[in-house]
């Protein structure tokens, strides 16, 4: 074994054992949810998310994933300074498409929100699988039609989807349009944000969220011998393809900034980085932790894997409504977007041991605890 993977190994062990050694005195707090992850009372301070949860809007019932999914095509729009009108089109395409839901599966090879085809030109698999990349190709195809903002209910929305059942889409731009005035802010048309001078280039929260940003990670970070920005030297990816691909990903996101509902490129929060991260793999799991603590199967310490979501209170959450998600990438560490003003880090999953409250499998062979021996050979 080579100096630097000698680091990665002791490193490891050291904090596989001191996790394990914590979480042998504390249970797995799970919460019985919803098939559809809504959870009772909504609001920011209920299930929460960027579009304050599961609530009734105009006359219908919205579950905590499709609020946010809604609120998150509503910031696009606003944040392209494009006219409210787009994103009723939108959202009604959305619901009709996939019940503002971001599922794997449709028609031939349609995926996501607005049940895009791969092999029609809208993008990879990948992308199509991340609500911000969905959108934005939607509403480019979108202002490339000539009169689109003025044309009748639901025709502006076949000319972009050439769907088979052409007549689906006006009747959802009523309850589109009462998602729509329940996050938009401000005129009809947007105005520029001003922007600070040499301030950075990413994706910035708007207001149209219904509840403010939700907080960090709440858990210091520890003095260590891992650069909380930096991938340790020598580490080794996990071999299984879907796991290898969502824990790179998310590895190649260090250093970035955090900000609240951004999915990326440029920015993530918490929730937003796990949702990108298993789109690069072509896997889709929903928008928020109120959705994603129910996503996959539940894991626990026995039998965690490279992939999985671990979820803790955060600043402002609790045990039953865990506010902060990170991934754990093997080999005892965990990769978060932490909070506004870290970033995306890197941290030894030991350090979250007392916190977790969830952990669930998405997707590839389940883990399995390093054996004694191991431990002990690579121990100091």
């Amino acid at each position: 074994m080579n100096r630097s993977k000698g680091t990665v190994a002791l490193a490891a062990a050291a904090a596989v054992m001191a996790f394990l050694a914590a979480t042998l005195t504390i249970g797995m707090a799970m919460l019985t949810a919803a098939v559809d992850g809504s959870l009772p009372g909504g609001g920011c301070d209920g299930d929460g998310g960027l579009g304050g949860g599961s609530q009734s809007i105009g006359g219908s019932d919205w579950n905590a994933e499709q609020t946010e999914n809604a609120a998150t095509i509503v910031n696009i729009v606003v944040g392209r300074q494009l006219p409210k009108r787009a994103a009723v089109i939108a959202i009604s395409t959305a619901i009709v498409e996939s019940r503002l839901v971001n599922v794997g599966h449709g028609d031939r090879d349609s995926l996501g929100l607005f049940q895009q085809r791969p092999s029609m030109g809208w993008g990879s698999a990948q992308q199509v699988l991340n609500p911000a990349h969905a959108t934005n190709i939607f509403l480019d195809r979108l202002v490339a039609l000539s009169g689109w903002a003025t044309m009748p209910p639901g025709q502006a929305a076949q000319a972009v989807q050439a769907s088979a059942f052409p007549d689906r889409y006006a009747p959802q731009e009523a309850p589109a349009a009462a998602l729509v005035d329940r996050f938009w802010v401000g005129p009809d048309r947007p105005v520029p944000a001003p922007v600070a001078p040499g301030g950075p280039n990413v994706q910035l929260a708007s207001s149209v969220f219904a509840c403010p940003d939700q907080g960090g990670a709440g858990v210091p970070l520890a003095p260590s011998n891992i650069d909380p920005r930096r991938l340790p030297p020598g580490f080794p990816p996990p071999s299984d393809p879907a796991q290898r691909a969502a824990v790179t990903y998310a590895l190649a996101q260090l250093g970035k900034p955090y900000v609240w509902g951004a999915k990326g490129p440029d920015s993530f929060d918490c929730s937003g980085l796990m949702l990108a991260a298993w789109s690069a793999a072509g896997v889709p799991i929903p928008a928020g932790t109120v959705s994603q603590k129910t996503a996959g199967t539940p894991a626990s310490v026995a039998n965690i894997a490279p992939g999985d979501l671990v979820f803790i209170p955060g600043s402002i959450g609790s045990p039953s409504n865990p506010r902060h998600v990170g991934m754990y990438v093997g080999h005892g560490l965990v990769v978060n977007a932490y909070d506004s003003s870290t970033g995306v880090v890197v941290q030894p999953l030991s350090e979250w041991a007392d916190k977790i409250t969830h952990i669930r499998h998405i997707a590839g062979p389940p883990g399995r605890p390093a054996p004694p021996a191991a431990l002990a050979e690579a121990a100091p």
